[in-house]
């Protein structure tokens, strides 16, 4: 660039359009924490739960956060569902986390699962689960029961992410 180009005012600073399309993902990103964060506010001001504790705001940000029901039907699932599955949280809405199991799915860790969530205690395990393509895929997840202000177990809410990046 030469002086006499700063000068022109017909010369304009340009920037790669890779850059906003960049921007442009981060954006929606956030947007989709944000309007994620209301709703799982809402969940938790409808059954009285303590937020706080399950730190959401935090671990929203690198994890799928998958709430059900004591039915285990999926009330909540946060958007980032759609990159580690491939479903959409509308999806998901409904189903028990069976819909994620297949053959490869270890029958000993999900009746470890089963287990916790009828002592309603927490649960740390790494399965096997399927994507909508029908690709494998391990799935690292941090199980709790929420408890709502009573001491009475309203939900259950699990933290998952992709094991090769636990």
């Amino acid at each position: 660039m030469k002086n006499s180009d700063l000068e022109d005012p017909s010369y304009r600073y340009s920037v790669p359009i890779l850059a906003w399309d960049f921007h442009y993902e981060y954006v929606n990103e956030l947007k989709a924490m944000a309007s994620d964060l209301k709703k799982v506010h809402r969940i938790s001001t409808q059954f009285s739960w303590n937020e706080k504790g399950l730190k959401i705001e935090e671990r929203i940000k690198n994890e799928v956060i998958v709430i059900t029901d004591l039915n285990l039907k999926i009330v909540f699932a946060s958007s980032k569902i759609k990159r580690m599955t491939g479903y959409t949280e509308a999806e998901v809405l409904g189903n028990t986390p069976k819909m994620f199991q297949g053959p490869e799915t270890c029958p000993t860790a999900l009746q470890e699962i089963r287990e916790a969530i009828q002592l309603k205690t927490s649960f740390e395990k790494t399965i096997e689960n399927y994507k909508k393509n029908g690709k494998v895929y391990s799935c690292h997840i941090n199980g709790f029961p929420v408890y709502n202000f009573k001491g009475e177990v309203s939900h259950f809410i699990a933290f998952e992410k992709n094991a090769l990046s636990a």
